[in-house]
């Protein structure tokens, strides 16, 4: 009993201490629980403090950045804006040298598409001997080249109706020295028609050029009454041409000043040179024409004794194998306009040509003429050629040719009057050059 109650005061004691240890381990948990929720509490404040001072710097750099961005962005939206309207301006700049480009380039094909440019020239490397049968040999006498003729031409063509032509001419002959240079041609033109061609200014005179081109060798020697002076290639006045009857008639006439393409001076009436051509069959050419006027040589206060005239008549045939032809002239006053004597003179020429491949062709011509009738029966020409024509290419021609002259006329020196004459021969190469 006693043991029992021992027992249970010893394990009284032994709860009681353990209630009282527990009890004091709880006290000191909860003790140092709440210690580690102060600590905590107390860490936790600073940290949020940091945190927020951090925030705050954050959120700066944040405005920073988004006012920067704001400001970058608001440039690019101005810069694109520039860019745009750098590239539209670009645009507009591009597109307006681009039309003016093409208003030039369309300007430019049409000038170059309605524009057509043309030459032709005559030249020869010869010897002449030339012998007046009173003093001997002249000064002509030598060797030289000469460069007889060189045309070169620009015609616009402005419409289907409407053009105009300018053709100079340059010449230089070795024998006198001399170089020149002159406006041969300068014409606006209206072909209304075949029938119907307007020339105004200087032109082709209807006669020479007329016969040139069915002699075909005007750049060994000109034609008749070019040659001796008794016609114009061109002058200055008012010209019509024109085909009809599919080219079976022709016609032109001109009223011009009279003085020739050099001399475009204006005189007292105007002199009229006309032609009218019949072909019957293809390459057969008649023609006749005739001249009337003072040469312009009359003005307002110098009067004229005399009226230059001059008759033509020209039969010729050409076709690819062969040419030949005739001309003949007769003239009154030519050359006493301005002195009171009266005097004639006539003059034919007679030519032909024969190809004796493509390359080569034998030519010869022959002229006679008188050239006064009335005053002095003596004065007489006489003139021939002949030569063998190479075609180096074409528009390029040359050609081995001898020409002769013999030209007669009454003198008074040294005395007794007599007949001088003078006799000039010429052998070279001659050429023509045409493009």
């Amino acid at each position: 009993m006693h043991s029992k109650t021992l027992a249970l005061a010893i394990a009284a004691g032994l709860g009681l201490a353990s209630f009282v240890a527990n009890a004091a381990t709880e006290q000191a948990t909860q003790q140092k629980t709440t210690h580690h929720k102060a600590v905590k509490a107390t860490v936790s404040a600073d940290e949020v403090a940091q945190l927020k001072a951090q925030l705050a710097v954050l959120q700066e750099k944040v405005d920073e950045l988004q006012a920067q961005s704001s400001a970058q962005t608001e440039a690019q939206s101005q810069t694109a804006q520039a860019v745009q309207q750098v590239q539209a301006k670009q645009e507009t700049m591009a597109a307006a040298p681009s039309d003016v480009l093409s208003k030039r380039v369309d300007a430019l094909d049409k000038l170059v598409n309605n524009t057509t440019l043309g030459g032709k020239m005559y030249f020869d490397f010869s010897n002449i001997n030339q012998k007046n049968s009173d003093t001997g040999k002249t000064n002509n006498t030598g060797n030289g080249l000469d460069v007889k003729r060189f045309y070169l031409s620009v015609t616009h063509k402005f419409d289907d109706i409407w053009s105009a032509n300018l053709t100079t001419d340059f010449n230089y002959v070795s024998s006198d020295g001399e170089t020149n240079l002159f406006v041969k041609k300068a014409y606006v033109q209206g072909a209304f028609d075949k029938a119907a061609i307007l020339r105004i200014g200087s032109a082709d005179m209807p006669w020479i050029p007329f016969v040139e081109d069915w002699y075909g060798f005007r750049y060994i020697e000109n034609t008749l009454t070019d040659r001796l002076h008794y016609a114009n290639s061109a002058d200055w006045g008012v010209h019509m041409l024109g085909t009809a009857g599919g080219g079976m008639f022709n016609y032109a006439v001109s009223a011009v000043n009279g003085g020739g393409y050099k001399n475009p001076s204006r005189n007292k009436d105007v002199d009229v040179e006309a032609r009218v051509g019949f072909q019957p069959v293809e390459g057969l050419m008649i023609a006749a024409g005739g001249y009337s006027g003072h040469l312009g040589k009359e003005t307002e206060n110098t009067s004229a004794d005399h009226t230059a005239q001059r008759g033509d008549l020209m039969v010729a045939y050409k076709n690819k194998a062969f040419r030949v032809g005739a001309e003949y002239f007769t003239a009154k006053d030519w050359n006493n306009v301005m002195v009171p004597q009266s005097d004639k003179a006539h003059g034919y020429s007679v030519w032909g040509s024969v190809a004796l491949n493509d390359y080569l062709a034998l030519f010869a011509r022959y002229d006679n003429a008188k050239l006064s009738q009335d005053l002095d029966p003596n004065k007489k020409d006489t003139y021939y050629n002949a030569g063998l024509q190479y075609a180096v290419t074409k528009g390029f021609d040359l050609a081995l040719a001898w020409k002769h002259e013999s030209a007669g006329a009454e003198v008074a020196t040294p005395v007794p009057p007599h007949v001088q004459n003078v006799k000039t021969n010429e052998i070279g190469v001659f050429g023509q050059v045409a493009f």
